[in-house]
């Protein structure tokens, strides 16, 4: 394996994020030229549980990527599972927090946490609608 790499196939599927912290989308597909360099990917915004969504495409150097998942700020309330800075001290919820140890340990070295883009949602939208062609 080459250090450093991440699989493409766990890529797709990420939360993309914009600079105010909102989920704006996330990860469709990937495009890559013939030599297999990626180009853009191709992001589903909009839409409510997977119904209304539209794709994107958005040149693939215009997204970051963080190891880190999305740090919250304001009230607790946004964070998943409540404030979850109080998490670590108490000791009496072991077990109770199915699926959040993992963020707690050190990051999967196969893919990102999520991606962040500088766009808000409505830039988004109002992008032109990625069509899988067939010209």
């Amino acid at each position: 394996s080459v250090k450093g790499d991440w699989r493409a196939s766990k890529v797709v599927g990420i939360n993309v994020y914009n600079d105010q912290n909102e989920n704006v989308g996330s990860i469709n597909d990937l495009l890559t030229d013939k030599s297999g360099n990626i180009k853009a990917a191709v992001i589903s915004v909009g839409g409510f549980l997977g119904m209304g969504a539209r794709l994107v495409a958005v040149p693939f150097d215009q997204l970051k990527f963080s190891t880190e998942p999305v740090a919250y700020t304001g009230t607790s309330s946004n964070a998943p599972g409540g404030g979850g800075a109080a998490k670590p001290m108490s000791k009496t919820t072991t077990g109770s927090t199915a699926g959040s140890p993992a963020k707690t340990s050190k990051p999967n070295p196969w893919y990102p946490d999520h991606a962040m883009l500088n766009a808000t949602k409505d830039q988004l939208k109002n992008m032109p609608e990625f069509k899988y062609s067939t010209e």
